[in-house]
């Protein structure tokens, strides 16, 4: 009886040890954008079993801009979302929206104008009168008139078109726009296609003209970071370590992005990767521990987006992030 009794107890109790083990907790993220390669290493995290470590199941839903995306995760649609931190400012100044950034990505603004070699178009002044496209909440379209003001250009001189995000680049790549706002991450990619066509893209980053701010971010209401800091802070531990070690293994990387994306190339989404990184890995956040935010720059941003957006330039910068989640700094 105890022999019997003895293999039914051991299986019972392996059975009691591994259910816990195996309930893996439900995070749906939202992309601002469409899973170009920058988002490789979010592929590369799910295939290397990165979040299940850490007992998570993402799932994720591409997006059609930061302000799409802003407003999926405010409406409750995914618990957490990425994008520019322009947006998360604006919403929560101007609409009252309970979200903060809770990591950085881009430490420094990427933000660019594609426009064709052929257009003759060289830097912000030639844009008086030409036809720009743009996404809904378009961080580029926010930021534009200040960069223009800088730049000497009559803002409301230029055009603009709004369209999804996938449309931007074969409009401008087919002469249907002069230009087309977008990050310098994605110039090897939309340079490949408009070669296709005998056609060359010219970059022109805002950059060029002094603007360097902080741009994307991850991003959650204040209810969720409440609710769920225990699986927000696995998220960002699991994420960290999926953009850590496609630092070390961009190849790699891009190949498993492709796997999930066949759409993009192995060779794209390298080249996204490798681009994306740079903005992720630098000067800041060596100097702030990744993730984290600066705050002289953070008051630079947000002074940017209060003069772009006319927003109430007294406010608190510190008030949009809440870097509390974040692995401890290495």
């Amino acid at each position: 009886m105890r022999r019997a009794v003895r293999p039914l107890f051991v299986l019972f109790a392996t059975a009691a040890l591994a259910g816990p083990a195996l309930a893996l907790d439900k995070l749906h993220y939202q992309y601002s954008w469409i899973p170009t390669g920058e988002y490789g290493p979010v592929s590369a995290g799910i295939e290397k079993g990165f979040f299940r470590e850490v007992g998570i199941d993402l799932t994720y839903t591409t997006g059609r801009g930061s302000g799409d995306a802003v407003k999926k995760v405010a409406g409750g649609a995914a618990m957490v979302g990425d994008g520019d931190i322009s947006t998360v400012m604006a919403a929560r100044v101007r609409e009252k929206a309970p979200m903060r950034c809770i990591a950085a990505q881009h430490t420094y603004s990427p933000h660019s104008l594609f426009v064709l070699e052929s257009s003759g178009i060289q830097d912000f002044k030639s844009l008086a009168g030409k036809t720009l496209a743009t996404t809904p909440g378009n961080s580029h379209f926010i930021y534009f008139p200040l960069v223009a003001k800088l730049t000497g250009l009559d803002p409301n001189s230029v055009k603009w078109i709004t369209t999804d995000a996938p449309a931007m680049g074969p409009m401008l790549i087919a002469g249907k726009v002069d230009g087309a706002p977008m990050f310098a991450t994605h110039a090897t990619f939309q340079n490949r296609q408009a070669e296709k066509q005998g056609k060359k893209i010219k970059v022109i980053p805002f950059s060029d003209y002094g603007f360097r701010i902080y741009s994307y971010c991850w991003f959650a209401t204040e209810d969720t970071i409440k609710a769920h800091p225990d699986l927000l802070r696995r998220f960002l531990a699991a994420l960290q370590k999926s953009f850590i070690w496609s630092k070390d293994n961009v190849a790699e990387a891009a190949r498993l992005h492709n796997k999930r994306h066949p759409e993009i190339t192995v060779q794209d989404s390298e080249d996204y990767i490798a681009a994306v990184l740079k903005f992720m890995f630098n000067e800041t956040s060596a100097k702030t521990g990744l993730g984290y935010f600066d705050r002289e720059q953070l008051a630079n941003t947000y002074k940017a987006v209060a003069m772009s957006q006319d927003l109430d330039p007294a406010q608190d910068p510190a008030q949009f992030i809440d870097e509390s989640l974040l692995p401890p700094k290495k």
